[in-house]
């Protein structure tokens, strides 16, 4: 997942720039859509891997 999180904030980021480039306002605003998808899923599947870990510390 997490190789799936840093691949669309890599695609948003050459999407951006070359909308930037290409003075493509609708193709810069999606690559930063697509950027900021990536970067929140990474946070949420972080967050999500932290409170297993307190979990399973419960557990034990």
């Amino acid at each position: 997942m997490a190789d799936e999180n840093k691949f669309e904030q890599a695609k948003g980021n050459v999407k951006e720039t070359v909308g930037n480039v290409a003075d493509n306002k609708e193709l810069e605003k999606e690559g930063k859509e697509d950027k900021n998808s990536g970067k929140a899923k990474e946070v949420v599947e972080n967050a999500k891997d932290k409170a297993n870990e307190v979990i399973d510390k419960f557990k034990k």
